[in-house]
């Protein structure tokens, strides 16, 4: 994946997240979850990305 896809992926969240945080009414508590869990999984996908962690698809739950 080339640099500016993932320059393209993170403005299109950070957008879309914008979006959900000023024009849909929740609570402050949940709306911090959300924001909270966008951001891990963003993280996750980035370091996922850049190689520094590997087969984040194969983990499974038992």
């Amino acid at each position: 994946m080339s640099l500016i896809s993932i320059i393209l992926v993170l403005i299109v969240i950070g957008v879309i997240l914008g979006i959900i945080n000023r024009y849909i009414p929740m609570a402050s508590s949940i709306k911090s979850i959300l924001n909270a869990v966008v951001i891990i999984a963003v993280v996750v996908w980035l370091l996922s990305a850049f190689g520094i962690i590997h087969n984040v698809g194969n983990i499974k739950l038992n």
